[in-house]
């Protein structure tokens, strides 16, 4: 559920609020154009829109399931991918699995490692202290030229193949691109199992690709619930604008980044969300960050994300959101129901200042804290607006998900940028190549030498 309460001007006052109905009115058209545009163009593999099919797509997640199965068996899953091709998988695994799985020793499906950092001390210690005969490592880039992945890849390959000798082809699982690439037909040489990324489909939006339901499977995540919840915000999005929460959301965003706010904070008040700001964070900045518009026209779009959690959060940065520049626009999220809704216990009973919360729960205290929180800026004029799920679960944050992508693509469409691709990125890895002596990077290794810039 979407509610846009702390937008409207009779709550947040005349200077930062919206006569939203006024607004909502005055976009609609050019909100369900939009919306109508991305479908029409989503079967053309150029445009990268191939992730609204995602949710309805059941022989991906029929092969997912078929190269599962060799390994339900296992203890540990080690997953080499970075950006898109790890945060999807966070995600999923740390909003539904037990807070604590790894460490139970009942634990239904693998334990789930993401390596998504080029950091040895973090890459060796994992391989320290898993056993290689009980382990699969799945890889993933859509190239196999990713740097940061692929150097992960050799470090495990070794590990592996010391202690299973030729075995260990059987053990890596590769996610590529079906065609294109050099880690394809590298799997298909080496023999190593393969799972496809569509070309369709950019990293940031292919969390329900290969990507993210091998994790999710052997996590034993509810897979079809987060697909089905996925597919119900896909059947919503071309609704009309009047009773449309994505397109809803879309515009709020739109409308306040017009406004000066070059600062989106998206505060989940929800441990188990916390990576859904991360993976937010990358799907916003990644998309509408670009220099020109889809003419050519320079433009330098976006607002910056901030990754924020709740409560947490309020005690490091709450002070500076209420008294500082009033240039951002807050996005909560809301769990209506905890899963075990854990009483809080009155051991203190001749303490009045602890007793009072004799009877309540802490997920009472959660969502006490953001009402506060949010009327606390309000109070400010800082706008916000606040997302609420039931529980937190797959169908649940399989709406979420599939409705950030598209609250991020309409926005696209209303700035009039390329929201699929990702030019700023490139010219640091083909830095990095040359830096790092990869063959054809010579002659720009030798500039970056002479200027004096090494690694």
């Amino acid at each position: 559920m979407l509610n846009l309460h702390y937008l409207q001007k009779s709550n947040i006052g005349v200077d930062q609020g919206l006569e939203w109905d006024t607004e909502l009115k005055a976009y609609a058209q050019k909100l369900e154009d939009a919306a109508k545009a991305l479908v029409a163009r989503k079967d053309l593999e150029s445009e990268y829109l191939g992730w609204m099919d995602l949710p309805y797509d059941t022989e991906t997640l029929e092969g997912v399931r078929q190269v599962a199965a060799q390994f339900e068996h296992f203890t540990d899953l080690i997953v080499l991918g970075i950006g898109g091709s790890s945060l999807g998988g966070i995600t999923i695994l740390s909003a539904l699995q037990h807070p604590y799985h790894n460490l139970k020793s009942d634990r239904d499906g693998l334990r789930v490692h993401f390596v998504d950092n080029v950091d040895g001390d973090v890459i060796s210690g994992l391989l320290e202290v898993l056993d290689p005969k009980t382990t699969v490592v799945n890889v993933i880039s859509k190239s196999g030229t990713t740097t940061e992945t692929m150097s992960a890849y050799l470090a495990c390959k070794v590990w592996l193949e010391a202690a299973l000798g030729a075995e260990f082809t059987g053990r890596i699982v590769a996610t590529t691109d079906p065609k294109k690439g050099i880690l394809r037909p590298l799997a298909e040489k080496v023999g190593y199992p393969t799972l496809s990324v569509p070309p369709s489909v950019g990293g940031r939006f292919s969390v329900f690709t290969a990507v993210g339901l091998l994790p999710a499977v052997l996590g034993k995540i509810d897979v079809e619930g987060l697909l089905r919840g996925a597919a119900r915000a896909q059947d919503e999005f071309l609704e009309p604008a009047a009773k449309n929460p994505h397109l809803q959301a879309a515009l709020a965003l739109h409308l306040y980044g017009l406004r000066g706010k070059n600062m989106v904070v998206f505060m989940p008040y929800s441990s188990r969300l916390r990576f859904l700001a991360d993976w937010f964070a990358q799907l916003w900045a990644e998309s509408l960050g670009k220099a020109v518009d889809k003419n050519g026209s320079e433009v330098h779009s976006g607002t910056t994300p901030v990754k924020t959690l709740g409560t947490t959060d309020q005690h490091s940065q709450v002070q500076l959101y209420r008294e500082g520049p009033n240039d951002k626009l807050f996005i909560f999220v809301k769990v209506q129901n905890t899963g075990k809704n854990t009483p809080i216990p009155n051991a203190e009973p001749d303490q009045p200042d602890m007793n009072y919360l004799e009877g309540k729960t802490f997920g009472t205290l959660m969502n006490a804290e953001l009402a506060a929180t949010a009327n606390a800026l309000a109070d400010a004029q800082k706008p916000s607006f606040m997302w609420t799920l039931e529980r937190v679960d797959g169908e649940n944050l399989g709406y979420l998900m599939q409705s950030l992508m598209l609250q991020t693509a309409v926005v696209g469409e209303l700035l009039g940028i390329n929201a699929f691709d990702q030019p700023g990125v490139e010219l640091g890895k083909v830095l990095t190549y040359a830096l790092m002596g990869r063959p054809g990077y010579e002659k720009l290794a030798a500039e970056l030498e002479a200027a004096g810039v090494k690694a």
